[in-house]
């Protein structure tokens, strides 16, 4: 297994498909089955830092699964509640109705009173309605008819400003975990970056290599790997021009966390084996339950299919004849995917072409950082699905 994953790795950075990776893998006991780094934390001119297990990188949507955790917490601590109204909590959650259309005339967006409560259990699921800019024509039109970027704003109000369906009734991935965060912030009364290092990185012992703001932290600004892009190759070159926060000032629940390859695989580790130090047996459950009715699973599997774009930046490689559904861990598998995945694996990806792995029934885990760009770029994708493939096969075998 171990030759094979290394010259997965090793053949992209010789092919100029990676600058760096770091790679890891274990099992429901605890056993590290792999870990290994390749090549350089960036390509800037002047730079020759080797990326490592302790290589800080943007990690961009793999946050989700952390503040999931951090939500279930607040649900065992009684200060959230999954199916609780979260306006009193929220008062800016939906005010401004939701977009039903644009109006080109008028250049703005068409909208309409929200007509459901929006809950906890419908922000981590990516069926409030809340959806990022980029994937809806109506929310770039709008940005574009304020002169603003998409994803603009200093705050996850700002970021998250409007909804395109009504809550519960269909599925767009979006900002949903960002108000999850902002709702982890007004139960606890702590920033996300507190909360997270009190109840999440120090019992797991990587709370000094983990940070939403490592530029910020001694120990871990000069630590953090360059961004690489394939826009124009390969060879990847070295970019300026990704940053997951896009001017924010908020921890963003949904992609703001920075950690290295060894921390976050510690964390999947836990979450593997249950650790009691971070939820009770009931809530890990909880965590990877199927979460959606059949209208809104549809939806899941029509959005993925909905375009490239869609397919290549949420199918996480798994065949469009696999169904899916969604848990508060991330995207499960309702059915296998030879040589891979069991039903009920759960699985997920950062913007950097970064990707994990929960299989519960077969006890493995596994992550691959890089700093790719473009977003889940399906030549580094097919690599990540690669190694999961090695891992599972080798433990099959056993």
């Amino acid at each position: 297994m171990a030759e094979k994953i290394d010259k997965i790795y090793e053949d992209a950075i010789a092919a100029g498909l990676l600058p760096g990776a770091s790679v890891f893998a274990g099992d429901k006991d605890g056993n590290i089955l792999y870990s290994k780094s390749f090549g350089k934390a960036s390509l800037k001119e002047g730079k020759n830092e080797p990326f490592t297990e302790s290589t800080i990188a943007s990690i961009a949507s793999m946050t989700k699964i952390m503040t999931s955790v951090a939500a279930l917490q607040c649900v065992e601590d009684g200060t959230l509640g999954l199916d609780k109204d979260l306006k009193p909590l929220l008062p800016d959650i939906g005010k401004q109705g939701v977009v039903t259309g644009f109006d080109d005339e008028k250049n703005d967006v068409i909208l309409e009173p929200v007509s459901t409560p929006y809950t906890l259990r419908l922000l981590l699921t990516h069926t409030s309605g809340y959806e990022y800019d980029w994937f809806n024509p109506h929310l770039t039109k709008w940005r574009a008819s304020r002169g603003e970027a998409l994803w603009f704003g200093k705050t996850v109000e700002e970021k998250a400003a409007l909804p395109v369906f009504q809550p519960g009734t269909g599925f767009a991935y979006g900002t949903g975990y960002e108000w999850t965060g902002r709702a982890i912030e007004r139960a606890s009364g702590s920033t996300l970056e507190d909360f997270m290092r009190e109840r999440i990185w120090k019992p797991l012992g990587i709370e000094n290599d983990t940070s939403f703001w490592p530029k910020t932290k001694e120990g871990m600004k000069d630590r953090i790997a360059d961004a690489g892009t394939l826009e124009n190759g390969p060879p990847v070159v070295h970019t300026d021009n990704f940053d997951t926060l896009v001017g924010s000032k908020d921890c963003l629940g949904g992609a703001g966390v920075n950690t290295t390859a060894k921390a976050y695989y510690t964390f999947l580790s836990a979450v593997l084996r249950r650790d009691a130090r971070l939820l009770k047996p009931s809530s890990y459950d909880e965590l990877f339950r199927p979460q959606l009715d059949e209208r809104c699973e549809q939806a899941l599997n029509d959005y993925i299919a909905l375009s490239p774009i869609h397919t290549n930046y949420l199918g996480m490689q798994v065949p469009p004849s696999v169904r899916k559904t969604w848990s508060f861990a991330g995207m499960l598998a309702k059915e296998p995917q030879e040589g891979r995945l069991v039903a009920g694996t759960a699985l997920w990806g950062g913007f950097p072409s970064c990707a994990w792995f929960i299989d519960n029934e077969t006890g493995i885990c596994g992550t691959a950082i890089c700093q790719v760009i473009p977003a889940m770029h399906p030549d580094i994708m097919a690599l990540h699905e690669r190694f999961h493939k090695a891992v599972f096969e080798q433990v099959k075998r056993k």
